[in-house]
């Protein structure tokens, strides 16, 4: 690349902008790449699409413009897209792979925050924290509570539908952690990843079937829309509990309430649901077995920022001619959320 900085463009809403690139993130992007312009939006480059005619580099997180036919005559130069954010399918198109634009996401350290999260939340699952807590706000006393049963961090099992980014950071932090078995489902999980991580393979069916614990790690596509069911739910243990980090669409979700209203034995941690948020009257809200987040799992807050440092080891590792450890191509796209 010559000793020419290369030129670069900070690309996403104003809101998101100071959230992700902190003070010393854009000081480290800035000292390897000329910024051709203050921060600019979809709507400021579509007002003056002049901006993006000398960049190459673009710095973008939520609110990226569609790189479309459109977008690219206005930007030739374009080589690289760095998006400090997780899910990339709504500005991605055809026509950026068709050009060659390479693209790398935070999808990897959003993952650094769902994994310990997720960890958390099923080593509390195997204690019935939920249980427990409700039980001695109703009762107000100890008394009987040795004779509960419980699955425990000895004895549990644990269950993880998808292995992607988050799946197998769970199933590391569970092999490092606890002493639990863990059944994992799958579609691509080879024998050699299965001894990997110490999961053992098992259809979707088997696996709420067993668990005391399942964790849906599935990505929101086309053909997983709706693929856990109230017959899923239903299979479930007595005392079991399902954790969706994932997204609520995956989830057929009335039938999951059904399920949930008539089995108060279960338990759901949601911290995603389809529409987002639910509608005003859900039984989500109100269902004492349900557990209800706001979509804070992932990246939240100043944990954000995190995002924008990974750009600046993506930026490294692209200007030392290095394979960037997060890029997203055609061929993984359909693969993540």
């Amino acid at each position: 690349m010559g000793t020419e900085k290369p030129k670069g463009l900070y690309l996403l809403g104003e809101g998101a902008f100071d959230r992700i690139y902190g003070a010393d993130s854009r000081r480290d992007i800035e000292a390897q790449v000329e910024m051709v312009a203050p921060l600019q939006t979809p709507e400021s480059v579509a007002a003056d699409p002049a901006t993006l005619a000398d960049v190459s580099l673009i710095f973008s997180g939520w609110g990226m413009a569609p790189v479309d036919e459109a977008f690219l005559a206005v930007a030739p130069n374009l080589e690289a897209i760095f998006y400090a954010a997780g899910s990339v399918r709504y500005f991605v198109t055809d026509a950026m792979w068709e050009r060659g634009v390479r693209l790398t996401s935070g999808y990897g350290a959003n993952a650094e925050f769902v994994a310990p999260y997720t960890l958390a939340q099923i080593i509390l699952s195997l204690k019935r924290v939920w249980h427990f807590a409700n039980k001695l706000r109703h009762e107000g006393t100890y008394n009987s509570f040795d004779k509960e049963p419980l699955p425990g961090l000895y004895t549990g099992v644990v269950g993880l539908i998808s292995l992607g980014q988050i799946g197998r950071r769970v199933a590391r932090l569970l092999q490092e952690t606890l002493s639990v078995r863990v059944l994992a489902y799958d579609p691509f999980l080879t024998p050699v990843m299965a001894a990997e991580l110490n999961v053992e393979p098992v259809g979707l069916e088997e696996l709420f079937r067993r668990c005391d614990v399942v964790s849906l790690h599935t990505p929101w596509l086309p053909e997983t829309v709706g693929m856990i069911t109230g017959a899923h739910l239903a299979s479930m243990k007595e005392n079991a509990t399902f954790i969706n980090t994932a997204r609520g669409a995956v989830v057929n979700e009335p039938e999951m309430v059904a399920v949930l209203q008539q089995r108060p034995d279960l338990f759901a941690l949601l911290d995603v649901a389809y529409p987002e948020p639910p509608e005003a009257g859900s039984p989500l809200y109100s269902l004492p077995n349900v557990l209800l987040t706001p979509h804070i799992a992932g990246a939240h807050n100043t944990e954000c920022l995190r995002m924008g440092r990974v750009m600046v080891d993506e930026l490294a590792r692209y200007l030392a001619g290095e394979r960037m450890e997060y890029e997203i191509t055609q061929e993984t796209l359909p693969l993540l959320a």
